[in-house]
């Protein structure tokens, strides 16, 4: 998401309170990079870890069991420390009780993904 900007005070023009920031190319910060990562998780692991892809999908092993969400939430806690980036930044997008899984990873893009995986 962009910033929000200001663009007139609420009382003079109401109906345009708010307007999202343009991307600045001047400010590459500023754009918003984001990729999305298709996985396959193996819950009950003796370790979290990264095995490899399988197909077009990431294969994770997963410490915590498949129970009452657990699973889910140490894997988005554990790529969130493996590609450095801060928990907020991924989150689940599909298969919230499956074991084929798509994140969303905020802050990344599909180059800087590779790298920081060190896979081919």
């Amino acid at each position: 998401m962009g910033r929000i900007l200001r663009l007139t005070p609420p009382e003079t023009n109401p109906q345009s309170l708010y307007m999202p920031a343009r991307p600045n190319p001047a400010r590459p910060e500023l754009v918003e990079r984001a990729c999305t990562l298709a996985l396959r998780i193996i819950p009950n692991a003796p370790r979290n870890e990264i095995v490899g892809w399988h197909g077009s999908a990431l294969k994770v092993k997963v410490h915590a069991p498949a129970l009452e969400g657990r699973a889910n939430a140490e894997l988005l806690t554990f790529l969130a420390e493996a590609l450095g980036l801060p928990r907020r930044s991924v989150t689940l997008l599909r298969g919230d009780k499956a074991r084929q899984k798509v994140v969303h990873l905020a802050g990344l893009d599909e180059g800087g993904l590779k790298s920081r995986l060190g896979l081919k």
